[in-house]
């Protein structure tokens, strides 16, 4: 028997930061992600496992449905959230693509564009797009046929092309970040709008928890006198460091040793288009054993 249950574990672990690469990108919550990965080894353990002939797909399909039920109680959270919402950063220095085969659906954008999906596209999507499932195999996860499959990738495909510009490298993005940061801790409201998109978006995610921003912030001006109006308090004692979250550079802000927020942007050829403070307590379990290390 404990033999049996070791072998099971074994089975588990060589695939558990694939199925948290799922799980997470369904969510956008590292959290939720847990907890679904959990359930999947809960029932993985309740599972007459001499049966199942491919226990690495019958674990993602597990881990898939699970997600794709709770997505749906998640977006009825969503719907009453404080302010803006914005996905729960997670560290990618050690594992840049997150379990996956590619770093598809997890940049910060990306993942709020994929809020718009249904469950079973996003699904699909995800599958697809990150881990390189077959349609086949998507087919029977999602529980559609495999035309079906097919129509819900292509159908996010057009729906997320339609929405993303085309990024700038990670080191024009960790460039653009650092001039933003040194021109926001200086208040520098010329050094701010140059930097900035014509239609940059602002975001603030406190979660009803810790002061900020309810509302999106638009446009270069009001983008860069927002950031300048609170440049001689909030920057004060605090100290940034560098990391690499959701595949994209990004900067964890702590004071005291304890993060606060997590500060990064969505660039393109036009500059900064998105603005993204993390702020919600809640949200940087994933990242605040980097800095208390």
């Amino acid at each position: 028997m404990r033999a049996d249950l070791d072998d099971a574990l074994t089975a588990f672990e060589a695939v558990r930061g694939r199925l948290f690469g799922i799980a997470y990108r369904m969510l956008g919550s590292a959290s939720e992600a847990e907890d679904i990965v959990q359930d999947a080894w809960l029932r993985w353990q309740g599972t007459d496992r001499t049966v199942v002939d491919d226990p690495p797909a019958f674990l993602a399909t597990t881990t898939t449905r699970l997600a794709i039920n709770a997505l749906q109680s998640a977006r009825a959270r969503r719907e009453t959230y404080v302010g803006p919402w914005l996905p729960e950063p997670v560290d990618t220095s050690a594992d840049p693509t997150l379990g996956a085969e590619r770093a598809e659906a997890l940049g910060f954008a990306v993942l709020v564009m994929l809020e718009k999906l249904t469950a079973t596209e996003r699904a699909a999507y995800v599958l697809r797009e990150a881990f390189a499932y077959p349609y086949d195999q998507i087919s029977e996860i999602v529980q559609v046929s495999e035309a079906a499959a097919r129509q819900l990738v292509s159908r996010a495909r057009k729906h997320l092309t339609g929405e993303r510009r085309r990024e700038v490298p990670p080191s024009e993005q960790r460039r653009l970040l650092t001039a933003f940061l040194a021109a926001a801790k200086t208040g520098d409201l010329v050094a701010l709008e140059r930097l900035l998109a014509d239609d940059v978006v602002s975001y603030s995610d406190g979660g009803g928890v810790v002061r900020a921003s309810k509302f999106p912030v638009v446009g270069r001006e009001r983008v860069a006198k927002f950031v300048r109006a609170f440049h001689t308090h909030f920057w004060e004692g605090v100290e940034i460091v560098e990391a690499d979250t959701n595949g994209q550079p990004s900067v964890l802000l702590s004071k005291e040793g304890a993060t606060f927020a997590v500060l990064t942007i969505v660039t393109s050829r036009d500059g900064i288009d998105q603005v993204l403070w993390m702020m919600n307590p809640h949200k940087l379990g994933a990242v605040t054993a980097r800095v208390a290390s």
